[in-house]
């Protein structure tokens, strides 16, 4: 399904979505790796929920300076990002990692609609620039897994 994510109405919305967004990953990665059999996708998985720990401080930063108090937990989509993972586990390691990409899919599209955006504020850019990078990274790597199970 795709994400609204990135078109608010205004640039600091996008950002709290972003949030929230990179909470419900978060949460996503920390049920995978309780779930997963095999310890190296779980080291890998655990670097990636490192990843999204980070963005969530850095965008949470960027919120505070300008005023506002940013999101500090995931909102209702973390039941159903949570979900995919446990429904995955029915087909084991290979189908945690299907609803990892999944996930990932909505972080990528999300952050990539966020940096189409008219207004980012230019101390905003290269963070985003380099959460697109990480999620980019994510996919690739939960793909290229995939494609060898």
């Amino acid at each position: 399904m795709p994400t609204l994510v990135g078109n608010e109405d205004s640039f600091i919305e996008t950002l709290s979505s972003l949030i929230e967004l990179d909470f419900d990953a978060a949460a996503a990665y920390e049920a995978a790796i309780k779930r997963i059999d095999n310890g190296t996708i779980g080291d890998r998985l655990g670097e990636f929920l490192s990843d999204h720990q980070r963005h969530i401080q850095e965008l949470s930063r960027i919120v505070r300076d300008l005023g506002r108090v940013p999101p500090t937990e995931a909102d209702f989509k973390a039941v159903l990002t949570q979900g995919k993972v446990i429904i995955g586990n029915i087909a084991g390691d290979k189908g945690i990692l299907q609803a990892m990409k999944s996930n990932e899919d909505d972080t990528n599209q999300a952050y990539r609609q966020a940096l189409r955006r008219t207004d980012i504020l230019p101390e905003a850019r290269p963070v985003l620039e380099r959460n697109l990078a990480d999620e980019r990274r994510h996919r690739a790597w939960i793909e290229e897994r995939l494609a060898g199970m």
